[in-house]
Order: C-alpha cells, then structure tokens, then sequence
C-alpha cells in the first residue's frame, strides 16, 4: 500500500500533466513572460501549480506549501509541500522533450516523501523515507559504477547567476577529463529521478532551488545513493548546491569539485 503523501502527490501531478501535455500542441497560444534572465515564467506553470495546490488543498489543508511560482504560504501543520508545477520550462517552450512535475514533502527539515513525475514518458518515481524508490512500482536503485572514468554524470549551467560560470567551468573541465560523458538536459528533478534509476552515475550543480531537489534527493537516498553540497555536507536544500551519485562516484565527484574550489 502506498503512503498517503504518495497517493495525494501520483495524483495531483497526473491531473497537472493533463494540462501540460494539453497545450503541448498549442504552444503558439502559451503566455510567455521573463522572471529574469534566462528564467520564464508560463501560463502552464502557473496552471499546473493551481491545480496541484488543489488537490493538496483538499486532503491537507493545514499543511505549509512552498511553490515555485506562489513562494510559500504557512500552514498550522508542521508538514510543507514542496511544489516545482513544471522543471524543465524552457525544454517545453521549445518542444523538447525533458521536463517533469517534482512534488515533496517535509516535516521537520526532513523529506519524508517525494514524486517526481514525467508526463510525456509517463514515468513516475516515487520515494518515502525508509521505504525504498520506485519507478511506476519497480524498485529501482543507483548504478553500481565504481569508477569516474567509465560514468555517465549529469549537470546543469549556472545560467541564474552568471557570476558563477568561471569557477563552474574550471569544475567542468576537470570532470570532463575524467568520467566517460556529461549531459546536461535542462531538468535537475528528472536528471536527479535519471540518478536514482542508474540512468545517470552522478550529478553535480549549483544555484538551484529547493523545489528543483527536493523530491530527487530522497529518490537517491533510498535508492542507495549519496546526496551533499559542494563541501561535503547534507546541507543542500539550503546551500543550492548539490553533489549526487552512486557511492563511489558521488566520493570521487566529490574529491574532484573540491579540488577546484581550492584553486
């Protein structure tokens, strides 16, 4: 039986997909607007993000929500739903194909449960704290890659704070000279779902959100896999960094960021 979180969530991101995929044929007609450079805002994320609040609204209303294009509303609970309505809007503007709806929940500074939910492959992963990761049911775990030179690793450009590309790049670089490929798709929840699966080896970023994690990193957890910061710590759903892999990847990936920081 699923964890009721589980249930609320499976079902607030299916109804959200539904008018996700809706306009998907009608992106000529979508609203548009710039948050900031690099950054939209769509008419669909605030459409999936109302119809995910109202179907957390009918079983929790008591519960806190962060979202990312509401912000945060306290609740009398000390339950928070974390809210990301569609990650990835850039790839959908543009008709491509990555992008996922990321829901979590937290108590006590804790994710306790998460989904994350992909509408085009329809492809649900789903984890509970203690209970394991799944992927439309199957258990799913990180990849058993042992090595940095035969793994395939995620990551993301800083393009938010462009102040942070040189020190990114120099982190890049040495990467790149040692992991078999990089890729970087445009959807930190899905490549963080894409580590816990054993799509992806391990993943690194900066400058992102809490909803762009949250859910993604108790996938890894109980997948098996390591989550920090860029300083080793579990301080990343503050910090906005992040560190993920499988456990000998995420130590080397670890080993490697550091050194750069160094320099």
């Amino acid at each position: 039986m699923q964890h009721p979180f589980i249930n609320i969530a499976s079902q607030a991101a299916r109804n959200a997909s539904k008018i996700i995929l809706q306009f998907m044929d009608r992106l000529d007609v979508i609203k548009i607007h710039e948050k900031d450079l690099n950054e939209i805002v769509i008419e669909i994320d605030l459409l999936s993000e109302q119809e995910i609040i109202k179907q957390i609204r009918k079983s929790y209303p008591e519960h806190s929500i962060l979202s990312e294009e509401s912000g945060f509303v306290q609740g009398k609970k000390p339950y928070c739903w974390i809210i990301d309505p569609l990650d990835g809007s850039m790839n959908y503007v543009h008709s491509f194909p990555h992008f996922a709806i990321s829901i979590a929940v937290k108590h006590d500074n804790h994710i306790e449960a998460g989904i994350v939910y992909d509408p085009i492959r329809q492809e649900l992963f789903t984890a509970t704290r203690g209970g394991g990761a799944y992927l439309n049911n199957r258990r799913i775990r990180v990849s058993n890659c042992k090595k940095l030179s035969s793994a395939l690793i995620g990551t993301g450009f800083p393009v938010k704070k462009k102040q942070h590309i040189k020190p990114y790049l120099n982190t890049f670089q040495a990467i790149f000279q040692e992991v078999s490929g990089i890729r970087r798709a445009g959807s930190a929840s899905l490549d963080l779902a894409y580590v816990a699966a054993g799509r992806l080896d391990g993943f690194w970023e900066a400058s992102l959100n809490e909803w762009d994690m949250a859910a993604g990193t108790l996938l890894i957890q109980e997948a098996g896999g390591i989550v920090t910061d860029l300083q080793g710590s579990d301080q990343y759903l503050f910090a906005g960094n992040i560190i993920a892999g499988s456990p000998k990847v995420h130590n080397a990936l670890e080993s490697t960021i550091q050194n750069c920081l160094k320099e």
